[in-house]
């Protein structure tokens, strides 16, 4: 099992930020694009290889990201139209998703097997995510997850704010 801590920069021109392990020791760092359509965050490990590329869908008009692991998986993940709660929907996955996902707190399970818990921390001036991942082989592609979510979650508050 490993446990990460997602914490962004308050001040970062594209997303650039640092994800740790449980013992604050750098485990990813995570690069998002300045000024560029489509929107991209790039995932690299400490070697600097790349893990993953994250990739927002330009026209739309709900916010759909496409994620590709360096493994040659890949999925898609969302917004669906709702009025009261939001829903996203994950293809090419295969995994099933409980919890709150739009606060944050939920699991990701496959064939009943608990693969990773995310909890997002509250009343932090940045959005802070801790993050348990039971298997080790997906702690790539739930890493990607959670910055593709926070994404699409940082578009829907950027859009109620300057809506009011």
């Amino acid at each position: 099992m490993k446990n990460f801590r997602i914490k962004q920069k308050m001040w970062s021109l594209g997303g650039k930020f640092t994800i740790t392990d449980e013992a604050g020791i750098p485990s990813y760092e995570v690069a998002g694009s300045f000024m560029q359509i489509p929107k991209t965050f790039t995932i690299y490990d400490m070697q600097g290889s790349q893990i993953s590329h994250i990739q927002k869908k330009t026209w739309s008009l709900l916010p759909k990201f496409y994620v590709s692991l360096n493994n040659g998986s890949s999925f898609s993940l969302k917004k669906d139209l709702s009025f009261f709660k939001p829903h996203y929907t994950i293809e090419g996955l295969g995994m099933k998703i409980q919890g709150d996902f739009w606060n944050m707190n939920f699991t990701l399970s496959q064939n009943g097997q608990t693969v990773a818990k995310i909890s997002q921390e509250w009343l932090r001036m940045t959005s802070t995510y801790n993050i348990e991942v039971y298997d080790d082989q997906y702690a790539d592609l739930v890493i990607s997850l959670v910055i593709a979510i926070d994404y699409v979650k940082e578009i829907e508050h950027s859009a109620n704010s300057s809506g009011r």
